[in-house]
């Protein structure tokens, strides 16, 4: 009887100490991983070395993702200014250029004339202008699009009077 007592504390001596070593395993290695990645300039690094660089389209791709409007010719704000702008619309994929293709006439042409009609002579002008313009078009045409988005506008002709 006596025997069986110490057998089953020594059991229990051996299992508290089993659970508690298991604990601090744990416990190290979990205090490990967070001195690691609390380093903003080391998670920065993983993030980065994780990317994987994206192929740039080939030339065939981009062309066959590509709408082109030839000379829209409207009034800009203020009524003495005129602009006679064209442009080339690549797309992200061939659904968002066949759906482009459908709303050219009528929404694209729209919304770009209705753009340039709000702007003036000095907003349009330079470099600063035409990354204006773009942005614009590209934030009102892609609220319409459902296929996919405008990638990049380029303004192949610009005639500004």
């Amino acid at each position: 009887m006596f025997k069986n007592k110490i057998f089953i504390l020594i059991v229990s001596i051996l299992i508290a100490i089993t659970l508690i070593l298991t604990a601090a395993f744990v416990l190290w290695n979990f205090m490990e991983k967070n001195n690691q990645s609390s380093d903003p300039a080391v998670k920065a690094q993983e993030a980065a070395a994780s990317v994987k660089p994206a192929k740039p389209a080939s030339a065939e791709t981009v062309k066959a993702n590509t709408s082109i409007i030839k000379d829209v010719l409207t009034n800009l704000s203020g009524g003495q200014n005129f602009i006679k702008i064209s442009f080339a619309f690549e797309m992200e994929n061939s659904k968002a250029k066949s759906e482009f293709d459908s709303l050219l006439d009528s929404a694209v042409k729209g919304t770009i004339v209705k753009i340039l009609g709000d702007m003036t002579k000095e907003q349009i002008d330079g470099s600063k202008g035409s990354d204006s313009l773009t942005s614009s078009i590209m934030n009102k045409l892609n609220e319409l699009m459902h296929e996919g988005k405008i990638k990049q506008i380029w303004i192949t002709d610009k005639v500004l009077q």
